[in-house]
């Protein structure tokens, strides 16, 4: 395997934020679950960032509320790029079976998805892998440097479940071997609970006879005596397969090391997931396993959580049916801050539409804008100030919602200026320059100069001939046929602009 360092992907971008011939140094501050604070960010190893996300469970398409959590981890990644750090990215593929309910007992994901589509839960992992892949590639999700597969990495988790049997921390009950949270001092630390008991049991399948403390959990479960699994393996310990946990624990120290930078995922993480894969990797390495451990909230439904056991989710593919554009999901999705809460609703979508209209239609408006007045002082000291605006609120635990009021504002000085016909060439350089630099966080504008038909543009110079000569209701046919043929003509005084209807 290549060196990290030689592996990372994406443009790498200034740190500092240029302010008339100033620069100033804005340092990224990310919230730490583990110490319930902001903290300014700090490499273990020199301007490089070794990040794992934990990725999805692949037995259903995932649904809108999944998705926002890989957007988090995107605009996390540009914002680390942008900083100018070299990003290393892991992220796993959970394709073994994976219990249904939150309490980590119940049926196996991927045996349900194979009896629900009468498929081999082969079949399953790769048909939902591939659509997962799909969905991040719409919402312009920049894809991990290493995507790995649970089922291929069932030698590495087998050799950390040695590892903790080695240093005393695990037993074997009737149903798999566990591990021992009483021999950890300080689990469940991730959490912020004092007390073993302010958690919550994490067990593969129902919660097993035999366990000696609650909180403890599956390393290698046994598969059952009187049915064979479509997905098992042979060990020391017998024929079976890994925990939930340890999967992650193997492969991220695989890829990243035994100690990394920065660890993602959900809110539902912390009290299980992460808090045993911190438990396994300490234990086996007696190293921190990860330094900044960063977790998304919730995507509720016309507020109620989202969840594919209550019925009420959207899927990607269900949203684009239904008429709204990728940009757009990806815009509503980070247009609130990833700690906090955020509920999906149909008007909500139709609002973060209308608004990229607004901002496409803003682009097009300056794109091409034939100015001949003089430089904007004042315009050219707001844009300036904006790129400083823009990285204080990016850098303060990636304030996305702070970010688009500096581009708003952005918007409307210039839209003052061209009307009050007081702009320069060169503003408008700085202005679109600036935009396309912060959407090299956001990805939502990819905005490119929509061409307008030359017989649409010979329509328009004749209405305004109309208008000249007072033939209204002239001006009017042909505004009607500019319009049939999906553009809108506004009036302005620069002279007539169009617009896609």
């Amino acid at each position: 395997m290549r060196p990290p360092a030689e592996r990372f992907r994406g443009v790498r971008f200034s740190l500092a934020a240029p302010i008339g011939d100033k620069m100033v140094h804005i340092p990224l501050k990310l919230f730490n679950t583990m110490v319930r604070k902001k903290q300014s960010l700090k490499t273990i190893e020199d301007k490089l960032i070794k990040l794992y996300t934990c990725g999805p469970t692949v037995y259903d398409y995932a649904h809108i509320g999944n998705l926002r959590a890989f957007v988090f981890y995107d605009i996390l990644k540009r914002a680390l790029l942008y900083n100018d750090f070299k990003v290393f990215h892991v992220m796993n593929i959970t394709d073994v079976g994976h219990l249904v309910s939150d309490a980590d007992m119940g049926e196996d994901k991927m045996e349900k998805g194979a009896e629900r589509e009468k498929k081999t839960v082969w079949e399953i992992a790769e048909f939902y892998t591939k659509a997962f892949m799909e969905d991040t590639e719409k919402l312009s999700i920049i894809s991990a440097d290493i995507v790995c597969k649970a089922t291929d990495h069932i030698k590495e988790q087998i050799e950390l479940i040695e590892k903790l049997e080695e240093k005393g921390f695990t037993y074997i009950i009737e149903d798999g071997v566990y591990f021992d949270t009483s021999k950890l001092k300080d689990y469940g630390k991730l959490a912020g609970v004092k007390s073993k008991e302010g958690l919550i049991p994490g067990a593969r399948v129902e919660v097993a006879e035999g366990k000696k403390n609650p909180t403890d959990f599956a390393l290698w479960k046994f598969s059952p005596k009187d049915k064979k699994r479509q997905m098992e393996w042979p060990s020391k310990w017998g024929v079976g397969f890994p925990g939930w946990h340890i999967e992650c624990s193997a492969m991220a120290m695989k890829y990243l090391g035994e100690h990394f930078d920065i660890h993602c995922g959900g809110v539902d993480h912390i009290p299980i997931h992460h808090t045993n894969e911190i438990a396994q990797s300490e234990a086996a390495t007696g190293k921190p396993f990860a330094n900044y451990w960063l977790h998304c909230e919730f995507l509720q439904v016309d507020g109620q959580k989202m969840s594919k056991s209550l019925g009420n989710f959207y899927t990607l593919r269900g949203l684009l049916e239904k008429g709204f554009s990728q940009r757009a999901i990806r815009y509503f999705l980070l247009s609130a801050h990833y700690r906090t809460q955020q509920n999906l609703t149909m008007e909500g979508l139709k609002k973060a539409e209308e608004t990229l209209s607004g901002l496409t239609d803003f682009l097009d408006r300056i794109t091409g804008l034939e100015v001949k007045g003089e430089y904007n002082k004042k315009l050219g000291k707001t844009t300036k100030k904006a790129k400083e605006g823009f990285l204080k609120a990016l850098n303060d635990d990636l304030n996305i919602p702070s970010v688009l009021s500096v581009i708003f504002n952005i918007v409307k000085e210039t839209n003052k200026a061209i009307e009050q016909n007081k702009i320069g060439k060169k503003n408008v350089e700085e202005v679109l320059k600036t935009m396309k630099d912060f959407d090299r966080v956001l990805g939502v504008l990819e905005h490119e100069k929509t061409e307008v038909p030359q017989w649409v543009r010979t329509l328009v110079e004749e209405r305004e001939s109309a208008r000249k000569g007072k033939n209204f209701a002239e001006a009017d046919n042909i505004r009607k046929k500019i319009l049939e043929a999906g553009w809108i003509v506004e009036d302005t005084p620069r002279g007539p602009r169009l617009r896609k209807d």
